[in-house]
């Protein structure tokens, strides 16, 4: 690897090759934990999850969000699948010169609408503005810190078990779609909106109800769920079995995916995660989240097995296939 390249953005396997044999390296293990999506820390009588993110979008306003509202669900949602209660957000703001500041008032008025959603609140932050073609528009950089009960168990990758259930949250793709039909004008962002959400009122929920029962989380953004199944199962040693046919997925982004020639598993998503449970309450679990906000279209979509080559197989009626890592991009860089 001898330069960076765009497809190292991605949140596929270039992405994950970025992380692990040139930044993480630098820090050591001192520094750097599971690498899951915060890391959840021991202080004196307490246990804090922390995150950060940087957030790019174009356009910078869309259906069902924007560039504000995406950068607050984004850094809560981080927060929230380690089992955590989001508190506290942090913002940095890169601004390119020649901005109008009506875009710059619109952001912000919208990320403190998400903000007061969430139940966080937003406590320090830092702007700079560069030379015109310096930046997009607007960059954000957010971090975010949670709390967890002295005793409490967090959700993490390593308590998935052989026999997990796999639960999804809401249908998958829409985000992606909405976002590109938005930039090339294909026609369908009047019927597939961005699914961009808070989500940590609704994993409390499902936490607070199923305790020990409910053991990992996962966000799902870029890379999505094709991404998030073959990273996962490469972190727990473990194998996957989706059921393809139960994953929920609006008819109008199948269409869109057919006509562009990609595969939705893989689209970007920014308001669905997935769930890790006891397969004796994954019906409730299900159940439950559909009683819930931004969990209308929950699905009970697969199993974790003991298959130790640590593969990820999508089942259905149409023949199983292998889900690899993404490699380069589907798309166009959305955010």
């Amino acid at each position: 690897m001898s330069y960076v390249e765009l497809d190292h953005g991605t949140g596929g396997l270039l992405s994950r090759q970025l992380v692990e044999n040139v930044i993480a390296p630098a820090f050591g293990d001192r520094y750097l934990g599971a690498m899951e999506d915060s890391a959840v820390l021991s202080l004196p009588g307490t246990q804090i999850a922390m995150t950060t993110d940087s957030f790019v979008v174009d356009p910078l306003f869309f259906e069902g969000g924007d560039i504000g509202k995406l950068a607050v669900c984004g850094t809560v949602n981080d927060i929230a699948v380690s089992g955590a209660k989001p508190l506290y957000l942090t913002v940095g703001l890169i601004l390119e010169e020649g901005l109008p500041v009506a875009d710059l008032v619109r952001a912000m008025t919208s990320m403190a609408e998400a903000a007061r959603e969430a139940g966080v609140y937003i406590v320090a932050g830092d702007t700079k503005v560069v030379h015109r073609g310096a930046a997009d528009k607007i960059f954000i950089n957010t971090a975010g810190v949670g709390w967890l009960a002295p005793d409490a168990l967090s959700l993490t990758n390593r308590r998935i078990r052989a026999g997990d259930s796999v639960v999804i949250t809401s249908s998958i793709g829409a985000h992606s779609i909405h976002l590109l039909s938005l930039r090339e004008g294909l026609g369908y962002e009047n019927r597939v909106t961005s699914d961009c959400a808070p989500l940590n009122h609704l994993i409390s929920d499902i936490h607070d109800q199923f305790g020990e029962r409910l053991h990992a989380a996962r966000d799902l953004t870029r890379g999505g769920l094709g991404t998030a199944l073959t990273e996962l199962a490469d972190d727990i040693g473990l194998g996957i079995d989706v059921d393809l046919d139960s994953v929920p997925i609006q008819s109008e982004v199948i269409m869109a995916a057919d006509m562009l020639g990609v595969d939705p598993i893989y689209l970007a998503n920014e308001g669905s995660c997935l769930l890790f449970c006891d397969p004796d309450v994954s019906k409730a679990v299900v159940t439950k989240l559909r009683e819930l906000t931004y969990g209308g279209q929950a699905a009970e979509i697969g199993v974790v097995v003991d298959r130790r080559d640590k593969s990820v197989f999508a089942r259905s009626v149409n023949g199983d296939r292998l889900i690899e890592p993404l490699v380069g991009a589907q798309l166009p860089r959305l955010c």
